[in-house]
């Protein structure tokens, strides 16, 4: 039991304070990734020497925080077709006419010649999440009596018991505050807050989830029939029944009528489709359809450069005494500047601290000259070089932390993998739970 809840600290810690960002799809590997990855290590062991790492939890923060933001941008480039070389900046991008009513991401293949539909979408209601809106009662009183109390929250087939006490002295609101930090806090998908009308409050709970559910009348419903502890809280709270209840949101798609549970969702497996807003006038539709490649590469090359200055900002934001943040940038510096010419013609100028900033006119204009296919070229180069970098980066991020050699191996006879070259990155993280 204490293994397991150490290691529940660490990865609690290690998700609070490290990880940006959620994964996406491009952080699933199929067979053949996962043996190059095996590979890829086995040949690092074998070529490392041996060396002694800095310890300080300052360079355990850099080296988590340069492996994520290597692989924040190594995604970038692999939502642009960076899985497939020929596909490199080859992702068509996607528009609304109006992103008051929807906005709109292409989510199919990065190279598809084939035509790409386009919708119009009149939104006649958005789909809500359930509410249930407890009492307003009169905020500096109480006339539930002291004891422990309890109660069952359903959400999914799932019960949640909460028990919790009141104690002499103890006022509707402070009783509703109580509620509202233990039930938003266990994650179980309900969001608790206290609503107050002037000398009166209310214990509020809206639902994670929207649209109406199938089979069932509610989407979390609260109970303390069948309670361990005393009840009659529920009923005094009044949050017992849902004030308003979920539903779907209604759209006409291409002139058919679609109810969607969700506000986000996926249309013919082409784009994704967030629901911003109503149609304010009845049959006002957004046309959502993709751009033409040159703005879709326009669009691309932003995201590019977007994820390479995000990258060199936290390098340059991390400077430290324990940590080797300046050969990072020198790194990433020296990729800009070997395609220097290249994304100058592009429009892309390199910044004194190394940052790319896109220029409009100039991109325009070198996709109407005669040189346009050789700078795309080099600009697909350009994005290779640092999609293979932040593989190298994510191999071994410890070498971006102070080290001290200890030996080199000699080259005169058969290197062997060193099984635990790769361990420091994974191992540093439980030095101090364990």
């Amino acid at each position: 039991m204490a293994n397991i809840m150490a290691l529940n600290a660490v990865y609690n810690h290690y998700l609070t304070s490290y990880s940006r960002n959620s994964a996406t799809k491009y952080d699933t590997h199929d067979k053949n990734e996962l043996r190059n990855v095996y590979h890829s290590i086995v040949k690092l062991n074998k070529e490392a020497p041996l060396y002694l790492l800095d310890s300080s939890r300052e360079s355990h923060a850099f080296a988590i925080g340069v492996k994520e933001g290597a692989r924040e941008l190594h995604n970038v480039i692999a939502s642009l077709g960076g899985l497939n070389e020929d596909e490199l900046l080859n992702k068509k991008a996607a528009f609304s006419s109006d992103e008051n009513i929807v906005g709109a991401q292409y989510i199919g293949d990065a190279g598809n010649d084939a035509e790409i539909p386009s919708y119009e979408i009149e939104v006649r209601s958005l789909a809500s999440p359930q509410v249930n809106l407890g009492s307003y009662l009169p905020a500096d009183s109480m006339d539930l009596p002291a004891d422990t109390y309890s109660f069952d929250i359903n959400i999914h087939n799932t019960n949640y018991e909460f028990q919790y006490k009141i104690a002499e002295g103890d006022t509707n609101k402070k009783l509703q505050e109580k509620l509202a930090r233990l039930i938003s806090g266990a994650g179980i998908g309900i969001d608790a807050v206290v609503e107050t009308d002037e000398d009166l409050s209310a214990l509020k709970l809206t639902s994670s989830a929207t649209g109406a559910p199938i089979g069932k009348e509610s989407l979390f419903t609260i109970s303390d029939t069948h309670s361990s502890k005393a009840s009659g809280s529920v009923a005094y709270l009044g949050i017992g029944q849902a004030t308003r209840p979920a539903s779907n949101a209604e759209l006409i798609i291409n002139g058919t009528q679609r109810s969607i549970p969700s506000n986000h969702f996926t249309l013919e497996k082409t784009y994704e489709i967030t629901i911003n807003g109503i149609s304010p006038v009845e049959g006002q539709t957004a046309t959502v359809s993709v751009k033409d490649d040159t703005e879709s590469l326009g669009e691309n090359i932003n995201k590019l450069v977007s994820g390479y200055n995000s990258f060199l900002d936290f390098a340059v934001q991390n400077k430290g005494r324990r940590t080797k943040n300046a050969d990072l940038l020198k790194e990433m510096r020296s990729i800009a500047s070997i395609y220097k010419d290249g994304l100058n013609h592009m429009g892309l100028q390199i910044k004194q601290d190394g940052t790319l900033t896109l220029n409009a006119d100039t991109y325009t204009h070198s996709m109407e000259d005669g040189e346009a296919k050789h700078t795309v070229s080099m600009m697909r180069d350009f994005a290779d070089s640092l999609f293979r970098k932040t593989n190298q980066i994510s191999l071994d991020p410890m070498q971006y932390i102070n080290n001290t050699m200890v030996a080199y191996k000699n080259p005169a006879k058969t290197h062997f993998a060193t099984p635990y070259h790769t361990s420091p990155y994974s191992g540093m993280m439980f030095n101090s739970y364990c």
